[in-house]
């Protein structure tokens, strides 16, 4: 739950208690310093700012949310939770903009990954049929909706409202 620049100052200070307890010889806490770099290193690569970038986003402040996941350098190291929940925060972030090519792929990607709740997995799958309708792709819309099916018995009573929205619009589109 750091940012880049947090992870790296914490780091350099468990670096300088490194140093410190190797010159004086107290190998229990240089011990506990390694363990604690390495700790770091691997929240750095799998788990980066995306619980930072969550909390901008339920926040409404996208632009920081933007700016703390562009601070992912590989968003594919990832752990799989993570990864999923990046790329619908990020989809989130390019509805807001408007972008809406962009918020589809990332909303694909997301439904690829385990989210949080069956509700936000139907979410990504309803976003990307929403596009979809928007783009004409009424192919692809009918596809996704059929995937949301499977977690009916899983979600709120607002997003089946959303689904059955979503399929009535299709309807129109399809006559």
């Amino acid at each position: 739950m750091f940012t880049n620049r947090a992870r790296i100052l914490v780091a350099g200070l468990f670096v300088i208690m490194l140093a410190v307890s190797l010159k004086m010889k107290v190998y229990e806490l240089a011990g506990l310093a390694v363990m604690f770099i390495a700790l770091l290193i691997w929240g750095y690569f799998k788990q980066n700012t995306i619980v930072l970038a969550a909390k901008a986003f339920h926040l409404k402040d996208y632009e920081k949310a933007e700016s703390l996941l562009k601070q992912v350098p590989n968003p594919e190291w990832l752990s799989k939770k993570r990864r999923g929940f990046y790329e619908f925060i990020y989809g989130g972030v390019c509805l807001q903009k408007r972008d809406y090519a962009e918020a589809e792929q990332h909303y694909e990607l997301a439904a690829l990954y385990p989210l949080r709740t069956a509700n936000d997995h139907v979410a990504a799958l309803v976003h990307v049929a929403n596009i979809s309708i928007r783009n004409g792709n009424f192919d692809k819309a009918s596809a996704y909706l059929q995937l949301t099916d499977k977690h009916k018995d899983n979600i709120t009573a607002k997003m089946k409202d959303v689904i059955q929205k979503v399929e009535q619009e299709l309807k129109k589109h399809k006559k």
